[in-house]
């Protein structure tokens, strides 16, 4: 089976994750990293015993050996980054969101295209068994539960207390700091993929003094029901996603957007609940990361579960969401 060589950019908490991740799979290989600073990009190859340590992007784009490369910056630097990448023909796995707007993800994408090259944004709970699962279960952008009985609601939620430093990713808006941003995606990924696109929506957010969100709630409106979703980076929530139905309530557990379980309540007592568990023994990276090998493996430039029109659907909704709590990361 075809090695594949893998280089990370920007060396914060999320690709240290990653690349313990890596290293668990056969017949893939961290080959390269890059930093801003050369001693950054050396700590980080020491400890994760990586053969090359860059100070300059160019430098590794040069590295023929390099058949991945998964992009963990702030998001403000994921189109350049992308771009770059890929007309340096490499497969670019890169981290959410793609970009900070819809524009920016049509461009990575027309890129990709146009170089025949693999792109996909890196939304590992897309892989996760127990999404997955759920999907299965409810259906893909079309509610086929029936023996739950219709659906009432969808109740989802990710936020957190970030440390109030005014310089870092999460709070910067030259970064695309914010909750919605950094964490607002997951529930609406998770009402997108499961229910579709809404009809309409609403939100309303509270502020930072710097001009990002510190917290946002917004409803999706479908036909028949609500999906009433909400992010912080200023206070803990649950991070669960509750399906409530006519006769259940189906509940992605804590946190709903990693390696989590899944159980069932059902109305009638009669029926006892139903708790899944997926038994993980990953961080969660390792589902994500090996799709990506395989889309190289089988000449692949386009994922067939994290596809193109996902992200263009996710962005949009994004932008929407912006729109309606007037969030503009081009006015600083």
């Amino acid at each position: 089976m075809q090695n594949i060589n893998w280089a990370i950019v920007g060396l914060g908490n999320i690709a240290n994750s990653f690349a313990l991740e890596l290293k668990q799979l056969p017949n893939c290989t961290l080959h390269a990293v890059v930093s801003r600073t050369l001693s950054k990009a050396n700590d980080f190859a020491l400890k994760h015993k990586v053969a090359n340590a860059y100070a300059s992007y160019k430098m590794l784009l040069e590295n023929e050996a390099i058949d991945a490369i998964y992009i963990a910056t702030p998001h403000s630097l994921h189109k350049q980054l992308t771009i770059q990448a890929l007309k340096h023909n490499k497969a670019v796995l890169c981290e959410k969101p793609l970009a900070l707007n819809s524009t920016d993800v049509l461009e990575m994408i027309t890129v990709a295209k146009q170089n025949n090259v693999l792109l996909m944004e890196a939304l590992w709970t897309a892989f996760l068994p127990h999404f997955q699962k759920v999907k299965d279960i409810i259906g893909t952008r079309q509610f086929k539960a029936k023996s739950f009985g219709k659906l009432i609601s969808l109740e989802a939620d990710f936020g957190f207390k970030a440390p109030p430093n005014p310089d870092s990713r999460i709070i910067n808006k030259k970064l695309g700091g914010g909750s919605l941003m950094d964490v607002g995606i997951y529930p609406i990924f998770c009402a997108l993929s499961i229910l579709g696109k809404p009809k309409s929506i609403n939100a309303k957010a509270e502020f930072l003094d710097n001009g990002v969100d510190a917290s946002t709630s917004i409803t999706f409106n479908y036909q028949f029901f609500k999906a009433h979703l909400k992010s912080s980076i200023v206070e803990d929530t649950p991070t669960a996603a509750i399906f409530t139905f006519e006769k259940c309530r189906l509940v992605i557990n804590s946190r709903f957007h990693e390696p989590s379980t899944v159980s069932i309540y059902f109305n009638d007592s009669l029926n006892k609940p139903i708790h899944l568990d997926f038994n993980y023994t990953t961080i969660g990276y390792s589902f994500e990361i090996e799709h990506f090998n395989n889309l190289i493996r089988n000449n692949k430039t386009e994922s067939n579960i994290m596809d193109f029109q996902t992200s263009i659907e996710l962005m949009q909704l994004l932008d929407t969401v912006k729109a309606k709590i007037n969030l503009d990361y081009n006015k600083l």
